[in-house]
């Protein structure tokens, strides 16, 4: 594992190489939001929008396995308004969401993770990378996490 950048706010995962990535970087972004004093969470809504941001990193990488050749990196980069959540992957194509009923077959399963992506987040979207693209998706940090970082 490697980690890079400020400790405080960027935490950067090397996943190129290596197996079982969704369950690396779930347990990653959990030390980071941990460290960050998203988790525990004293409320109910704060514990939400941390199982939130394990779901959309599952999602992205899930992603990254399935449609981008594997993923080479994730970065979760934190400020006083919100947390960035980026993963790079080999294939240069954008993704695409599935919109509903575009389906080939009904009832078959997967298709749905850039929807979930678009339904939990304040904004996504993917970038051209040297060796493929970058997908970031962005959320707004909890208000007790905003408070305690904006605390001199």
């Amino acid at each position: 594992m490697e980690q890079r950048g400020s400790p405080d706010r960027t935490w950067y995962l090397v996943l190129d190489g290596t197996t079982d990535v969704v369950t690396r970087s779930r347990e990653f972004a959990r030390r980071a939001l941990t460290a960050w004093q998203w988790l525990p969470g004293a409320a109910d809504e704060d514990r939400e929008a941390a199982e939130d941001v394990l779901l959309l990193v599952s999602e992205l990488v899930a992603n990254a396995c399935l449609h981008g050749g594997g993923p080479g990196a994730l970065l979760l980069d934190c400020t006083e308004e919100r947390l960035r959540i980026e993963v790079t992957d080999g294939n240069p194509a954008p993704p695409v969401p599935l919109r509903p009923g575009s389906l080939l077959r009904p009832g078959q399963p997967g298709g749905h993770g850039l929807l979930i992506v678009e339904r939990l987040s304040r904004g996504w979207g993917s970038q051209p990378g040297p060796d493929g693209k970058c997908v970031w998706v962005e959320v707004a940090c909890p208000s007790p996490v905003r408070e305690a970082w904006a605390r001199p």
